[in-house]
């Protein structure tokens, strides 16, 4: 169960990079919304993203 959520978190935090870079880069799914937002996004995603690699590292 462990394994399945951190997985998860990594795929979550992989959309909300994907999604909020594009935003950032080319203005595409929320019309480029202010930009602090969009760096502050990407990079919590990214934190997100360590953590639940680091956690599942340490779970196998």
């Amino acid at each position: 169960m462990a394994k399945a959520l951190t997985i998860a978190a990594m795929a979550i935090s992989l959309i909300l990079l994907v999604i909020f870079g594009l935003d950032l880069v080319v203005k595409f799914p929320f019309g480029g919304m202010k930009p602090i937002l969009n760096i502050v996004f990407v990079v919590l995603s990214g934190i997100l993203g360590y953590l639940s690699w680091s956690t599942w590292r340490e779970l196998t």
